[in-house]
């Protein structure tokens, strides 16, 4: 890969934008950069894997629209021209999009999601879709009907879940922006295993419409950057009201562009940033509450007032959320039969029933993981169990709730280390469950009370990135904004540079890999 090319995929959105805007580079040049880079490191057994689908010609096209405009002078969005990957969760006409499932390999969506149709309009070409957990059930990408994705840090391990795919692009540089979908973490915490940026927007402040649902009332669409402020300038593009999303916000987007701006100039002075009690220390490992004290410190440094803050109900949080979200996911995926949607399996013996083709069809094309949730989540939902199990989630959800008011009564946001854990190897927690359900134990109360959540770079332990979580309460994502790029530009000043720069070679690591020197 050229020199130049390097310049471009290292840019960030931003970086890349006013480069655009200037002329000294083109967006086709952009596009093609980004799409070398997917060939060099992307496709092969030990590559990265983070697309399932690269949508080149396309892409292509549009940049060199955007370019013929700019040279016309025509008024253009800030980020045209600028490339974007999509988690293949979201709808894109004329792409594949299949959930990271058997069940929908091959299907092409006949219209876009709302996201979809606002990325269009402001002319970023579409790179292609990447890799999930099937249907976004997961934390590890592990999950995949299409083969795994790998850590561009450790091409042995995980680069976390279900957005792996999306987190993987960016943090490989393969695309310098991506759409993710957070259910439960996905968006944040391979943010934080991977050593980007992932941001959960207050539920309802992105369109969910044309996001294949997992679970109605947690599932959030966001942004997956290298940057805050890329992250800032990508929800501003896609959020908003959207008349075809019944849970949709019907209120102006934040101005979270200023809020990172404001941020990124250092000065926290009159911020209170609270402490989760409950979200850190045991389970948590020595380096990521190293990194998370450390966080705590620089940020004090700022000005901001560092309180204590307790959320005792969060300790129910994680199996509150393992019954309502099954529960979800049994009524949303009821549907994929083979009759109604679903790619079919008829059975080759015995009489052809529609409850036989049902049954060949499920059995055929849903994974382990997701029989699991749809079984637990039945069974959940069932008569004389609803109550017991179902209901009392939603209680504790409640009480989860209550706890985020009374914290944010003492506290402007709310920080804890985004994930107990550095990424694991393959298979290190495949054969247990619930010790793969851990990973989520502090993102998911986010999802519970429908805040926002953003995951920035916090630096690494033993050569591995950490996150670093900042909760707002709802409606005001620019409080987390502020906050994410007031430490990211404080490490950044200690670290000399963005935390990516310190990442390994990838295509040194593929190639020893190849030669069966890396595992």
């Amino acid at each position: 890969m050229g020199s130049k090319n390097l310049d471009i995929i290292r840019m960030s959105a931003a970086e890349l934008a006013a480069a655009l805007q200037a002329g000294t580079v083109t967006s086709v040049e952009a596009v093609q950069a980004h799409l070398d880079r997917i060939a060099a490191v992307d496709p092969g057994e030990n590559g990265v894997h983070a697309y399932l689908h690269v949508n080149a010609e396309e892409a292509l096209a549009v940049a060199a629209e955007v370019d013929a405009l700019r040279a016309a002078d025509e008024t253009l969005h800030p980020l045209a021209g600028v490339p974007i990957a999509i988690k293949d969760l979201i709808v894109t006409k004329g792409q594949p999009t299949t959930a990271g499932s058997k069940m929908l390999e091959g299907w092409m969506s006949p219209y876009d999601a709302t996201v979809i149709e606002k990325i269009r309009e402001a002319k970023l070409p579409m790179l292609g879709k990447t890799n999930l957990d099937e249907f976004a059930m997961g934390s590890s990408t592990e999950h995949s009907a299409y083969g795994n994705t790998r850590n561009p840090w450790d091409l042995g391990r995980i680069p976390g879940g279900s957005g792996g795919g999306s987190a993987a692009a960016v943090a490989a540089f393969e695309a310098p922006l991506a759409l993710g979908t957070d259910t439960g973490g996905s968006i944040r915490q391979p943010g934080a295993v991977t050593g980007t940026v992932g941001s959960k927007p207050t539920y309802g402040g992105v369109s969910r419409y044309g996001a294949i649902a997992m679970a109605s009332s947690l599932d959030q669409i966001g942004p997956v950057t290298r940057t805050v402020m890329d992250a800032a300038l990508l929800h501003e593009l896609i959020g908003g009201h959207d008349p075809k999303d019944s849970t949709s916000l019907n209120e102006p987007v934040p101005a979270l562009v200023a809020a990172a701006e404001q941020g990124a100039a250092g000065d926290l002075s009159g911020m209170r940033i609270g402490v989760i009690r409950e979200l850190q220390g045991e389970g948590y490992e020595p380096g990521v509450q190293q990194r998370f004290d450390e966080a705590l410190e620089l940020l004090r440094g700022a000005g901001a007032s560092i309180v204590e803050v307790s959320c005792p109900n969060l300790q129910y949080a994680l199996a509150a959320y393992y019954l309502i979200m099954p529960s979800e996911v049994s009524s949303n995926l009821a549907k994929f039969d083979g009759v109604r949607y679903g790619k079919r399996v008829v059975p080759t013996e015995g009489p052809v029933t529609i409850e036989r083709v049902m049954g060949s069809t499920r059995a055929a094309n849903f994974g382990d993981e997701v029989k699991r949730r749809i079984i637990l989540g039945t069974y959940a939902l069932s008569a004389g169990y609803y109550d017991a199990y179902y209901g009392s989630a939603q209680k504790v959800r409640t009480l989860i709730q209550r706890d985020f008011d009374a914290a944010f009564a003492e506290a402007d946001v709310l920080i804890s280390p985004t994930s107990p854990t550095v990424a694991f190897e393959f298979g290190a927690k495949s054969d247990d469950p619930l010790a793969m359900y851990l990973n989520d134990v502090a993102t998911i109360p986010a999802n519970m009370a429908g805040i926002p959540g953003i995951s920035v770079p916090g630096g690494l332990s033993e050569g591995l990135p950490v996150g670093i979580q900042f909760l707002a309460p709802a409606h005001e994502d620019a409080r987390m904004y502020r906050a994410g790029a007031a430490l990211e530009a404080l490490l950044e000043k200690q670290w000399g540079g963005p935390l990516l720069a310190q990442a390994p070679d990838i295509e040194a690591a593929i190639a020893a890999a190849g030669q069966g020197e890396v595992a």
